[in-house]
């Protein structure tokens, strides 16, 4: 099971480490693997939450998730992204970005950070808004329940999450983008915070409202093909599926594709913390994007979500915490090393606080059935 999820990641780390001792030398190869370690560390709450989605695929749209959705978070995140960035900053083709990136890194580097308070505002408030709608919502089954109690109250508000998204991002563009961090210094990029925020709100509305409604669609649509099918069986005769469940799927893959993306953004962006060289860039955070691609399907194969159930409610309130230093590193530079411990903390105590009340659970049911034999 282990190797047959885990089989592509292993072998393209092998095939990339090998690449880059061959063509850059073993300081390339240890750049790559320090990278690759980073971008699976700040993304393990990426695959909870994708898990929690991708689980609702069937074994198809899983390894297309895999595959085509490997070569979009591999060469559009972390090749194409930094390239793009630094071509509309700069105002030049993508052509003259690579040969920059490759020729100036210093100057490269610089145009990326002036970049950073846009990137941190859209992808901050993409973020923030998943966070906010998933406690807002009332769940059968609480973590932290003298928190998510009164929030879930407090969520048959209508529109509530998108707007305390929007004074969010309204405080940020009037506090840290006053004195946004950029490669000369301190400027006023609230404008810019303003509308990269509204961006990202949008684009979460629009994808996300999409993959809820064809999703809706397909479970309407499996109840009416259950009904049709128990009818025919009664009759002697098959139904055969229709095809909206590939609309439902496609709308899912999207949503989880711009979600990969905005938890994208604090890998690539701490990455040029470690190198400027783009192709190594890539590389490393290739091979980590692979692996925690394998480790979300582990997930839902596994039925890791059923078994451990506050690891989802980790993983959502990881990326409240990571919205938040986006947001605040528009202004202030934090280390990549507390924005990663923070995930591991909150995943490890979710998973903790699920292996406790499994352990209860099953101590309860073992109570029942000796009072019941006696």
């Amino acid at each position: 099971m282990v190797l047959r999820t885990f089989g592509w990641s292993f072998a393209i780390t092998a095939i990339g480490l090998a690449f880059a001792a061959w063509q850059w030398g073993w300081e390339a190869f240890g750049i790559v693997l320090i990278l690759s370690i980073l971008e699976i560390s700040l993304s393990f709450d990426n695959a909870v939450v994708n898990a929690g989605i991708l689980k609702k695929m069937n074994a198809y749209w899983q390894r297309i998730f895999l595959t085509v959705g490997v070569l979009i978070a591999v060469f559009g995140m972390r090749l194409v992204f930094p390239v793009a960035i630094v071509a509309i900053s700069a105002k030049v083709g993508p052509i003259e970005a690579v040969q920059l990136a490759l020729d100036e890194p210093e100057q490269y580097e610089a145009l990326v950070t002036d970049a950073h308070p846009a990137i941190a505002a859209f992808g901050g408030m993409f973020l923030l808004m998943i966070f906010l709608d998933f406690i807002f919502e009332d769940r059968d089954i609480k973590w932290l329940a003298w928190l998510e109690r009164p929030l879930a109250k407090l969520g048959k508000i209508d529109m509530l999450s998108v707007c305390i998204a929007l004074i969010a991002l309204l405080v940020s563009a009037m506090t840290f983008a006053t004195h946004a961090h950029t490669s000369s210094g301190y400027a006023d990029k609230s404008a810019t915070v303003l509308l990269a925020g509204v961006a990202g709100l949008i684009t979460y509305l629009i994808v996300g409202g999409l993959s809820g409604y064809f999703e809706d669609k397909l479970e309407e649509e499996e109840e009416r093909e259950h009904e049709e099918e128990e009818k025919a069986k009664a009759e002697g005769k098959q139904v055969s599926a229709v095809g909206l469940a590939g609309k439902a799927a496609f709308f899912l893959f999207l949503y989880l594709e711009v979600l990969d993306a905005s938890f994208s953004f604090d890998g690539v962006i701490g990455a040029f913390a470690i190198t400027n060289h783009i192709f190594w860039m890539a590389l490393g955070l290739g091979i980590g994007a692979m692996y925690v691609r394998s480790l979300t399907v582990y997930l839902v194969r596994q039925g890791t979500l059923d078994d451990y159930v506050y690891l989802e409610h980790g993983a959502h309130y990881a990326i409240g915490a990571l919205a938040v230093i986006l947001l605040v590193t528009i202004e202030h530079e934090i280390s990549e090393i507390i924005t990663g411990l923070i995930g591991v903390v909150l995943i490890a105590w979710s998973f903790a606080s699920s292996v406790m009340r499994n352990r209860r659970l099953a101590a309860e049911e073992t109570e029942e059935k000796a009072l019941a034999s006696d």
